[in-house]
């Protein structure tokens, strides 16, 4: 049924993607698998590509071929250079991006290239053979031969997402998460760890008041991230910005007793550069207002990101809160924010060129294990 692949990639993220084109582009075979066809190239939180540190990764990474610069000029909607007031090696380019075309976008460059198949299946789990890979097992229990694997498993591994006192397993929201790879590789002795992070609600863009709200225009003139001869944005869309104020903190206050993330139900690390907003009014209580970015999902929905304001509190917590932002007195809410839970395997487990020390041929993507610096939090009655 299946030919023997090159590389096998589990998982159609933005990292698996990447991964996909580029052994592809080496003229390997390469067969992409995913649990869901309809979600490749998802943009699982923010609907934007780049930023600090990430938008000169998305540059090098079209430098070495890669089509993330290439999707992201076709399918954004505006494009900021950050850090302008500094020196320009702080400069970083973002891009707003319309979530749907992004994906679309993706999928049709990916089926465009005649040395990748695809594959919509849970990978349970590795053929493993005298210590080296050898392909991996679906859900319904096929073997698929390959030469190496690469894992690009995001947040799916055993992922347990949080709202309030609330818990459900899933990789992402309305997704089931994947089970069986990290038992079997901490079996083959690896080290597994866990981690968290965690996204804002979305919100009815036709409910909100933007004569409340700060103004926020793309840069002109327009930039872009790939070199390759991408169009150039012709007609960009706002964001706009707003801020949390004391009212907000004090209902945002009143869940923290139900917050998974100072009751103790999550245990996993998160990242240092995006904080909860509940994390934030903790940790920063003396500052009486945040910075909210009002970002639009796309150009044909009116469905809005609210940047800013990641949260794992109960779901009516952060609607009492939302509606006390100028702006957001009457907004409605598509779904809460949510903290994700997932296993991960901390990179010291691996070569340089991203191979496993444990098991060869088998790669897998490096996420770093450093801790965001955190003060302990108050006790809670």
């Amino acid at each position: 049924m299946f030919p023997i692949y090159d590389v096998i990639v589990v998982g159609a993220g933005h990292a698996g993607c990447e991964a996909a084109v580029g052994a592809a582009n080496l003229g390997c075979k390469v067969l992409l698998a995913t649990m869901n066809m309809q979600t490749i190239a998802q943009m699982s939180c923010n609907p934007a590509m780049g930023g600090v540190a990430k938008g000169q990764i998305v540059r090098e990474v079209d430098a070495l071929c890669g089509y993330s610069g290439v999707v992201t000029d076709h399918t954004m909607v505006q494009f900021r250079m950050l850090n302008k007031s500094k020196g320009p090696a702080m400069w970083s380019p973002r891009a707003q991006s319309d979530r749907m075309q992004f994906a679309l976008k993706w999928r049709k460059m990916l089926e465009a290239h005649p040395n990748i198949d695809f594959w919509q299946e849970m990978v349970g789990g590795l053929v493993v053979k005298d210590g080296r890979v050898c392909g991996v097992r679906t859900g319904m229990g096929l073997e698929i031969e390959a030469k190496a694997v690469v894992l690009t498993n995001g947040t799916f591994l055993n992922g347990i997402i949080h709202i309030g006192e609330k818990q459900f397993g899933g990789g992402r929201a309305g997704e089931n998460a994947a089970r069986g790879i990290t038992e079997q590789l901490v079996g083959l002795g690896f080290e597994a760890g866990r981690m968290k992070t965690g996204t804002p609600p979305r919100i009815d863009g036709r409910t909100l008041d933007y004569s409340k709200m700060e103004i926020q225009p793309g840069d002109d003139p327009v930039g872009k991230f790939s070199y390759t001869d991408t169009p150039v944005l012709a007609d960009q869309m706002p964001c706009h910005i707003t801020y949390t104020n004391q009212k907000v903190h004090d209902i945002l206050r009143t869940g923290f007793s139900q917050s998974p993330m100072f009751n103790g139900r999550i245990q996993g690390v998160g990242p240092r550069y995006c904080p909860s907003i509940e994390d934030k009014i903790d940790r920063f209580s003396e500052k009486t207002a945040h910075q909210l970015f009002i970002e639009p999902e796309g150009r044909d929905t009116c469905e809005i990101y609210i940047n800013g304001f990641s949260s794992s509190l109960p779901e009516d917590v952060q609607f009492k809160a939302l509606r006390e932002i100028p702006g957001l007195e009457n907004a409605r809410m598509f779904r809460p924010g949510y903290a994700i839970e997932y296993d991960y395997f901390p990179p010291t487990q691996l070569q340089l060129t991203l191979e496993t020390n444990l098991v060869k041929n088998l790669f897998s993507r490096a996420r770093s294990t450093a801790p965001r610096a955190t003060k302990k939090p108050p006790a809670r009655a």
